[in-house]
Formats: C-alpha cells, structure tokens, sequence
C-alpha cells in the first residue's frame, strides 16, 4: 500500500506551505488523484487521516477529485472511455490506434489555512 507514503509526502508538503505563512492550522486540501495512478481512493481517505495526526492537518478536511481519462481512438474517431492503464484498446471497435491523455501521480490542487 503506497497510499500512505503518499499521504506523508503530502501533508510535508502542506505543512510547509502552511508554516510559510504564519498559519495555526490546515483546515482543507484538495487533492487530484489521476486516472492511471494505481490509488485506491478509499484506501487514501483512511491513510491521509493517519498521516495528518498531531499535524497542523489534524482535523483537516480531504476533497478527493479522480478525474477520468481522456482518450480518443483515431481508428473509429470516437471519444472512449479507459479505465485501466492495462488494457490500451478501444472498447468500440478493438483498435490500438489511441492517444490516453492520462495523469499517473496525485497533486495538491489547493490548500485552505488559518
């Protein structure tokens, strides 16, 4: 379970941010999780709340965003959806012929302090 490495990278990361600006405490984050990045979202709630104790974080409220891939098949020139890395054919007519624009890693897209 990498979701709780990259749980503690991001709250070092908010606390950081937070302790630049002077703040008491971190109230909310909004992370971004891509579509390929192989993290169970569930499994990151319950570790993010494990990573923030005894933080500026603790308490902190997690927005968790999973934005879906966006691909297109030049073969039968239609908009698919993917759902794994793995499996890289279009689901309309079989072919190989795609362009995945699809993140693998997970940002911190915004930060609220106090």
């Amino acid at each position: 379970m990498h979701e709780i490495t990259l749980c503690q990278y991001a709250v070092e990361m908010m606390q950081q941010h937070a302790q630049q600006h002077h703040a008491r405490r971190i109230t909310a984050v909004w992370l971004e999780v891509g579509a390929f990045s192989c993290v169970e979202p569930e499994a990151l709630r319950f570790c993010f709340d494990i990573a923030c104790r005894e933080t500026l974080a603790e308490g902190c409220q997690l927005h968790l965003t999973t934005p879906a891939a966006e691909s297109w098949c030049h073969d039968c020139r239609q908009a698919i959806a993917l759902l794994s890395p793995g499996v890289l054919r279009c689901p309309q007519c079989g072919g190989r012929n795609l362009r995945v624009t699809a993140d693998d890693g997970m940002k911190i897209k915004r930060i609220e302090i106090e």
